[in-house]
């Protein structure tokens, strides 16, 4: 259940009160008060058997007495009651309650229930919608409703905040009326035992009163949820968070570095980042971040040029710009030979562009001039320090001035005290965005940065994968099935590189050996030098105990060592079963980076990838970067990009650049590997190396958990449904392909779009013929699986690449209740049947999905699409306007 009915909880027009009191301090009374003082319009209808009347109003014995049934009720009842409340509101007609009330999920009924769900069990059959339980309330200030207990009241503006915390809900409140921040929604969701952020944001993503949409998340409940609606609204309207518990969960026990590296927190970090949610660190930084996205425009680049009249701040900022891993712009000559010419001769001939103490307002002017003109730079930073011979008002009357010529973004930094204070003014009537400190300006202009990679990692058109791969899945199902039927949590090293190879990932050949001879005669046919390696079910980390051995080059270096090894491993792992050993080929690539690619399953967002610098070090390095899956070449690049080693891995001196390709089709095969086998918890290859030559692993761990849920349905994203794919025969006898849309069918989608007539065009989008420009391209091919479906008819082209003949989409709202269709067909494959084959598709799709209806709008001239219509059991529903016909089909 998502949106249904939450306009009856943030829009109502008649709310009750349960548990409405007189006494001072009691919720009951501080709720009823707050919906009186605000102004609400509508009905207000306190419930309480002990009183007749309320402040001024009529109360009500009980839910049965009401003169009708409320929007939304409001219950402050003790914990017993709620259920019974619940229960009784939802027989009257009451369609949506913010419960008050703390403590449901500690307490127990006879029956082993939980009063929280017992209080779920009581709404479910009335669709009953629950905000909380144990939250402060809400308040919507553009209809004067503050059904909250909080201290303070909201002014109305045009963001929405949506808090897990109590608490910090009414420190928000108070930060917000002094600094005169207004809300479209405020809203404390304390336990979300129903509703929860998947919903809201659902709910908040088409309200046009809200511009953006403001986060404190504590914990997430409905991964899958979350992500899509979070993925859904980012394209919209920018969604920024604050996480809490950055450093709570402790990885000590962990049996992977993986686990060790990656922990809740990284993998959250991901999630949002996924989303397109901007995640800042505080609540002031929340503000700052959304007010500077709202004042700016979407940065074409990265490259920032500073303009300061002060050395040591523009020196500041730059520190506090590479700290932050941004980008100083390099000037054109042609821009610095255009400054020479307008400023001193003491300037610092560089960026930043040290302009001098004494600069008036029209060298800022001159040099902004110079800079904005500059395309290797995307962004401006301005900065001034007050001095006495230079006021600060003019040269902030001079940016502005400059900033009404240019489409580039101008951020501004006055800092200073009570003299600063008229620029400052001069900068917010502008529109300008400024801040005090160098520090803060740069940190405004990363999240300008972030929130452009957020939007483009969801809108990027990634590359195909190198090459096709088919899994081995029955080797990984036996390698797996063996292990937990013999008890094991824990794969060995050759059980593990036998599943790397069944996924198409290069390892180091290797054989097990029981015992000192085994391993010699394993030696001689892998050939020497050889590696040695200890294997035993309880020893995660062989380094540590000694169980480790490299270069050996004969028989008698092998022998010594493991005997060796048998020694050490048993004196510092006495209760350790041992298994032999695993020789492996001396893998000798003195230029090759030692790295790790990794997985791990986090308990709320599932799998997740890791990827960094490898070796015996890597948990003291770590340097890594987490990403979910399922990725593509754009998101394993990316995954890579986030890391320091990933520039050692450009090359430098005589190191050849690693092939980076071939790396992130590496960590996609990893990504899908955990995805597939929800058997596997986590997995490490390290080391990984990796130059010029290519990939190899030279180590793999792997920890397995039996498993009832199939690989998929852990994931937070719906992966790619390879299950709906289908060889399909037109009339002609020719053979196509139906199967889900991709993202890389962009080009492919462009070219087809283009080879579609005008009049074709016309009768599926309403419109005359336009091209589609990159945006609306991405949408229609990276969608989201668990709310949409495209399919696409597809073969190869005469040119050996792939082209698509039609496609067929279904939009579904977040209920399931009903998806809107659209089809088209090349305009040269028409009358092969082509479009009735995409349309039964996508009929069976969405009756599988259970979606109740399927509807659709179109042209009344549009004839053969009607036919079609009526032949496939829809029906017409009406007229929008004298030109479009409503059909719709009852699943």
């Amino acid at each position: 259940m998502t949106i249904r009915n939450l306009d009856k909880l943030f829009a109502p027009r008649s709310v009750a009160v349960i548990g409405a009191s007189d006494r001072p301090g009691k919720v009951g009374s501080v709720v009823l008060e707050n919906l009186i003082h605000a102004g609400f319009g509508g009905s207000i209808w306190p419930v309480n058997p002990k009183y007749r009347k309320l402040q001024g109003l009529p109360c009500f014995a009980n839910v049965s007495a009401l003169p009708a049934a409320p929007d939304l009720a409001v219950i402050v009842v003790p914990p017993a009651a709620v259920p019974e409340q619940i229960e009784a509101l939802g027989r009257m007609g009451c369609r949506a309650a913010a419960v008050l009330t703390a403590g449901l999920s500690a307490q127990t009924l006879p029956n082993g229930r939980t009063l929280q769900q017992a209080m779920l069990d009581a709404a479910k059959p009335h669709l009953l919608r629950i905000l909380g339980p144990n939250g402060i309330g809400l308040l919507v200030p553009g209809l004067k409703l503050n059904a909250s207990f909080a201290h303070a009241s909201a002014a109305a503006g045009q963001l929405a905040f949506v808090s897990q915390s109590g608490a910090l809900c009414t420190i928000v409140l108070d930060w917000a009326k002094q600094h005169g921040v207004g809300f479209s929604h405020f809203l404390s969701v304390g336990d979300s035992a129903d509703v929860d952020f998947g919903d809201i944001i659902d709910y908040l993503a088409s309200d046009p009163q809200t511009r953006a949409i403001l986060l404190y998340i504590e914990s997430v409940k409905n991964a899958r949820k979350f992500m899509s609606a979070a993925r859904a609204a980012a394209r919209t309207k920018p969604i920024v968070a604050v996480k809490s518990g950055r450093n709570a969960r402790a990885a000590q026990a962990a049996a992977s570095h993986t686990g060790a590296l990656a922990g809740g927190d990284d993998v959250y970090t991901a999630a949002l980042r996924r989303a397109g949610i901007l995640r800042v660190d505080g609540i002031e930084e929340l503000f700052d971040t959304v007010e500077t996205l709202a004042r700016s425009r979407r940065l074409p680049g990265e490259r920032l040029a500073i303009v300061t009249n002060g050395g040591g701040p523009g020196v500041m900022a730059v520190d506090a710009l590479i700290e932050h891993g941004g980008t100083l712009a390099d000037l054109n000559p042609i821009t610095t030979a255009a400054l020479d010419r307008v400023l001193p001769s003491t300037w610092s001939h560089g960026n930043p562009i040290d302009i001098i103490g004494d600069a008036p307002a029209e060298r800022y002017a001159a040099a902004l001039h110079a800079v904005m003109t500059d395309p290797g730079v995307d962004a401006v930073l301005v900065m001034h320090a007050p001095t006495a011979i230079a006021p600060s008002l003019a040269p902030a009357e001079a940016v502005i001035a400059a900033a009404k010529g240019t489409t580039k973004n101008i951020l501004t930094c006055w800092s200073g005290g009570e003299s600063i204070m008229p620029a400052r003014k001069a900068f917010a009537e502008a529109g300008l965005v400024s801040y005090d400190t160098p520090d803060a300006a740069i940190r405004a202009f990363t999240h300008m940065v972030d929130y452009r990679r957020n939007m483009q990692n969801l809108m990027e058109t990634p590359a195909e994968m190198p090459e096709d791969f088919t899994p081995d899945h029955a080797t990984v199902r036996s390698v797996i099935a063996t292990a937990l039927g013999e008890g094991r949590s824990m794969l060995n090293e050759i059980e593990g590189k036998r599943i790397l190879t069944a996924y198409g990932i290069p390892s180091v050949p290797t054989e097990a050996a029981k015992t000192p001879a085994d391993a010699v005669q394993a030696a001689q046919r892998i050939g020497y030098p050889v590696a040695l390696k200890i294997l035993s079910p309880d020893i995660t980390h062989k380094s540590d105990v000694g169980g480790v051995a490299l270069n050996l080059s004969s028989e008698a270096e092998l022998v010594a060592a493991a005997e060796a090894m048998l020694t050490r491993v048993r004196k510092h792992r006495p209760e350790a079963r041992l298994d032999g050993f695993s020789i492996q080929a001396m893998i000798r690539r003195p230029r090759a980076h030692e790295l790790i690619v990794g997985a791990l399953t986090d308990p709320i967002f599932g799998p997740a990838i890791m990827f960094g610098q490898g070796g015996v070090g890597v948990e003291v390095i770590g340097d890594r970067a987490v990403a979910l899956p399922p990725l593509n070449m754009h998101l394993a690049q990316d995954l890579i990009d986030r890391t320091k080693v990933s520039r050692l891995m450009a090359g430098y001196r005589d190191f050849p650049p690693v092939d980076r390709e071939a790396l992130a089709a590496l960590i996609i095969r990893v990504g899908q590997l955990i995805s597939d086998h929800a058997e596997i918890a986590e997995l490490d290859i390290n080391p990984l190396y990796a130059d010029d030559q290519g990939m190899v692993a030279l180590d793999a761990r792997m920890v397995i958990r039996p498993s009832t849920v199939t690989g998929h349905d852990r994931l937070a994203i719906r992966p790619y449904p390879s299950g709906l794919e289908e060889t399909v025969e037109l009339r002609d006898g020719d053979k196509v392909l139906l199967r889900p849309i991709r993202p890389e069918d962009e080009p492919a989608h462009k070219d087809f779009v283009a080879k579609v007539s005008a009049e074709d065009y016309r009768l599926r989008f309403f419109s005359p013929m336009r091209s589609l420009p990159h945006s609306e391209m991405a949408r229609f091919t990276q969608i989201d699986y668990e709310r949409e479906m495209a399919f696409i008819a597809t073969r190869m082209g005469p040119e050996g690449h792939s082209e698509t003949l039609g496609v067929v989409r279904a939009i579904t709202d977040p209920d399931n209740l009903r998806a809107e269709f659209a089809v088209l067909v090349r305009s040269d494959m028409k009358g092969q049947g082509l479009g009735e084959i995409l349309m039964r598709k996508i009929i069976a799709y969405c009756r599988q999905r259970g979606t109740r209806e399927i509807v659709g709008d179109i042209l009344r001239e549009n004839q053969a699409m009607r036919a079609l219509a009526t032949e496939l059991g829809f029906k017409s529903t009406g007229s929008m306007g004298h030109d479009v016909i409503e059909v719709h089909l009852p699943l």
